[in-house]
């Protein structure tokens, strides 16, 4: 592609909707102004709960939002990593039991098990990433998830203007519509550039798993791949490895593969929290779908900048506005 199409590319893509009042938000570092309200008071008692390692991708998001709200001393906070699914209820009723004002945690391997808890805890606030929309009859229940599908798709006009031979290879963790939302917004990035691309799409059926995440990713490499999108912890390395280019999913891990991962789609839980502490503080929590509070627009995504690898974009990305790279 020449540097004529791909400036004609994306004066089409600034005048399209995804990234209206949204370009600025993708130089913001993620962490969302302190109401005022919140610190006048006495911290707010939360408690995390997840299924993984807090170091994982996605949970990672939401324990470094709330050790900064901590830090800031908005919150006391306590956690629990490595939850089993069947043991997710008991861990909830514990929390609830002790006072803890908000729970937040994912609920996605044991959604009625987990209603049936938040009903027996009224006086409790629940922020729990789900599969489902807020219900009412759940009404100290609300929901999230990573809304950040405007910063995958930017990281597809990236990985479609990187790759040679338009063979792209992407690693999920499962076939739900939280992941697909994401593939498909980068899938449709990378057609805008490069309308001829193929994907080599698979699944390792684990949240964490970076090994076996690894081992699909060498394969899709021998089947020709020039370019991994690495939904999954080990995706990278592979990629690394084997001297091609990689596109990061939720945290940005370019110091980590600084030959490696050219742009990441940045996940920040910080305005999702924050909204929730303020209607726990105002005593209003709801049920309510708080995936909105990462859309682009509020501050909940970015694209990373490409670090040491700007050199390695072909020109006509380049010349995309300053905030994209």
């Amino acid at each position: 592609m020449n540097d004529r199409t791909n400036t004609q590319l994306f004066g089409r893509l600034s005048r399209r909707g995804l990234l209206k009042g949204g370009v600025g938000a993708l130089t913001l570092t993620g962490a969302a102004s302190l109401p005022s309200r919140l610190l006048a008071q006495d911290p707010i008692n939360v408690a995390g709960i997840y299924t993984v390692p807090v170091e994982q991708q996605w949970v990672s998001r939401i324990h470094l939002a709330a050790e900064t709200a901590k830090a800031a001393g908005q919150i006391d906070y306590t956690f629990t990593e490595n939850t089993a699914n069947t043991d997710y209820p008991r861990v909830m009723r514990e929390y609830a039991e002790s006072g803890v004002q908000l729970i937040v945690g994912e609920i996605f391997g044991v959604e009625q098990e987990a209603r049936e808890v938040v009903l027996d805890y009224p006086d409790t606030a629940f922020l729990l990433g789900s599969s489902f929309l807020d219900d009412p009859a759940y009404p100290n229940l609300a929901v999230f998830d990573n809304y950040i599908q405007d910063a995958s798709y930017l990281s597809g006009i990236i990985a479609g203007a990187m790759t040679t031979t338009g063979n792209i290879g992407m690693v999920g963790g499962f076939p739900i519509p939280e992941v697909n939302r994401l593939m498909h917004a980068f899938m449709a990035g990378v057609r805008e550039v490069r309308s001829d691309a193929t994907f080599q799409v698979s699944f390792i059926g684990s949240w964490f798993d970076p090994p076996k995440a690894k081992e699909t990713a060498f394969a899709m490499i021998e089947n020709g791949a020039d370019l991994l999108y690495a939904e999954r912890f080990g995706v990278s390395d592979a990629a690394q490895e084997k001297g091609i280019l990689a596109i990061g999913n939720v945290i940005d891990t370019q110091a980590e593969y600084p030959d490696t991962v050219v742009a990441s789609a940045i996940w920040h839980f910080e305005p999702t929290l924050q909204a929730a502490l303020a209607e726990v503080a105002a005593g209003s929590f709801t049920a309510a779908n708080y995936g909105v509070y990462s859309f682009m627009k509020e501050g909940g995504c970015s694209l990373a900048p490409s670090g040491t690898l700007p050199s390695k974009v072909p020109s006509g990305a380049s010349e995309q506005p300053p905030s994209f790279m």
